[in-house]
């Protein structure tokens, strides 16, 4: 069943922690990481992501971190110390840099509306809309302690300013090519050498054209294409057989092999530029 509430916005945080942890944790991650191919596919974000070299050097690296700095504010919630201090160590990470208000504008608005999509597509369940609004407010919330300007009040306002964004700044470079082939690889490496070819293709079905055409990608045969949405359309009927998950799933205590012996969120990130 839906998340009961009576104020979306008052309980925003517990609503997030619930949606991404409890109910749908794996959906959450995968919409995440489709969020990171569509900011790549902006020259302006895929420029500044390559020019910094840590998805070429390190990319495992690169994507736990930034899942830990995400987790902590999702499982801590945005106003507690440990997510005080991950929105804090972002704002020195991308203090370095001199990043438009707009593209920020856009990253914020794929965190949001991304897990949304997946949710329509492929979720065992479908939010409901007091949850789609409480996911939204959560992330206008961490984005306005990200000091991040002119975010939209409104639900709708927000989802067209995201897409008007890719209408205008989505296109080819070989710099966005560069750091999505790097991250593909990096998915594909979880895998067994044998399957890998397929997880390639797998990607490239769950990719639109839009991003295909900004990383010059070859699209999944149609054969793929089908069988990666039914597969996990069936997953979604799977799971709305078997019992609910009910205790939290804190992805800041999986094993990351960067981090034996844990983190500080302090640390996380690449370190300063001499």
């Amino acid at each position: 069943m839906p998340f009961p509430t009576d104020d979306p916005r008052r309980d925003c945080q517990q609503i997030a922690r619930h949606l991404a942890r409890v109910d749908f944790p794996w959906d959450t991650t995968r919409a995440l990481e489709l969020a990171l191919f569509r900011t790549f596919a902006s020259p302006r974000i895929g420029g500044l992501l390559h020019a910094t070299g840590e998805f070429a050097a390190r990319p495992q690296k690169r994507y736990d971190d930034t899942d830990l700095l995400v987790s902590e504010i999702i499982e801590e919630g945005f106003d507690s110390p440990r997510g005080r201090r991950a929105i804090a160590r972002m704002n020195a990470l991308h203090g370095r840099f001199r990043i438009a208000n707009g593209d920020f504008l856009y990253v914020l608005s794929t965190f949001v509306f991304e897990p949304i999509r997946w949710n329509e597509r492929f979720g065992w369940r479908r939010m409901s809309e007091s949850e789609k609004f409480a996911w939204f407010w959560f992330w206008r919330q961490v984005g306005e302690r990200m000091q991040i300007r002119d975010i939209p009040e409104a639900y709708d306002e927000f989802e067209r300013y995201g897409r008007d964004y890719e209408a205008a700044n989505f296109r080819y470079t070989d710099s966005n090519q560069r750091v999505a082939l790097a991250t593909r690889e990096l998915f594909a490496g979880w895998f067994p050498a044998l399957l890998r070819p397929l997880v390639r293709r797998g990607i490239h079905a769950l990719l639109d054209p839009s991003l295909l055409a900004a990383f010059d990608l070859r699209p999944a045969p149609r054969w793929v294409v089908w069988t990666a949405n039914a597969a996990l359309r069936a997953r979604a009927r799977l799971l709305r057989c078997l019992p609910r998950r009910r205790r939290v799933q804190r992805r800041t205590q999986m094993p990351r092999a960067d981090y034996p012996a844990g983190y500080r969120i302090e640390s996380l990130g690449p370190p300063p530029v001499d």
